[in-house]
């Protein structure tokens, strides 16, 4: 989990959601709009330090869009995603880094307010009643709930010293089971790469389960087509090293390697993916 968003910073995608009809329709279309082609420009951006540099304008400006339409839940769900992600991947300093992720877990939770008035404090509810909701959310929203898991996720990676902040994992998990649930192939399979890596964040002898993580990561990379080669680092460091399988987690690099980055809205997690790629090939022979 202290690394898990970090890797989720480009698959922000936003599915906006349009709420009201006459002129304040058309106004909120053209946000949206304006929303989706900014981060798909960010998604297929080939310098990492280019988007570094220069996200921080855009976070300015969905911020601004917000406080002018607080109730247009595309635009939560971007601001959701887009501030925690930058906040973990590119903040160094931890005190900003919170307040950045602070900020996408409240807009996380007022996309999902917005979409269904009793979850409001979803998150406070106990956990038998707040699996219980989950099951209320529908298809229509898998984009909203995702968000709210996502952003809840980076929130809780910046305040790992937190006990009660740990303890709401599980909630988190149940969140994105409920995604797969209702569209597993929400966000090219992003639910099962996080579920992947959760079912890997204890030992096996201490309740890890490596082999329903191995089950998520293949589906990850099947239902991205190959395409997403983030899929398969997550699957050689979080599964294949925890089995201490040599042989897997470098063929499944050296794919990573050999394969093209460019890909529609896919460049640049997979560019990132090589990066990583590059560091846990290295130290390999190290660690096993």
């Amino acid at each position: 989990m202290l690394q898990l968003i970090r890797i989720f910073f480009v698959i922000a995608v936003i599915a906006p959601t349009l709420l009201i009809g006459g002129c304040s329709f058309i106004a909120n279309k053209a946000t949206n709009a304006l929303a989706n082609s900014i981060t798909n420009g960010i998604l297929n951006q080939e310098d990492p330090r280019i988007v570094k540099d220069g996200a921080p304008a855009y976070l300015l400006l969905i911020g601004g869009l917000i406080e002018d339409n607080p109730k247009n839940t595309g635009l939560l769900v971007a601001g959701a995603r887009l501030y925690g992600s930058y906040g973990s991947v590119f903040v160094d300093e931890p005190d900003r880094a919170r307040k950045m992720t602070a900020k996408a877990w409240s807009y996380g939770r007022r996309a999902l307010c917005q979409r269904y008035k009793q979850a409001c404090d979803l998150h406070k509810l106990p956990f038998q009643e707040y699996t219980a909701f989950l099951k209320h959310i529908d298809k229509r929203d898998v984009a909203v709930l995702y968000a709210y898991a996502v952003s809840w996720a980076g929130w809780i990676q910046l305040h790992t010293d937190d006990l009660n902040a740990v303890a709401s994992i599980p909630k988190v998990r149940a969140a994105m089971e409920r995604v797969v649930e209702l569209d597993d192939r929400h966000d090219g399979g992003g639910a099962h790469m996080y579920l992947g890596v959760l079912a890997t964040l204890l030992p096996p002898s201490l309740g890890g389960k490596p082999k329903k993580a191995k089950m998520h990561f293949e589906y990850a990379i099947n239902i991205s087509g190959n395409r997403n080669l983030m899929a398969r680092v997550l699957f050689a460091e979080r599964y294949a090293r925890t089995v201490f399988n040599k042989k897997l987690h470098d063929r499944l690099l050296k794919e990573v390697l050999a394969s093209k980055v460019k890909e529609p809205g896919l460049t640049l997690m997979n560019i990132l993916a090589q990066e990583k790629a590059r560091k846990l090939l290295k130290s390999s022979k190290n660690y096993f």
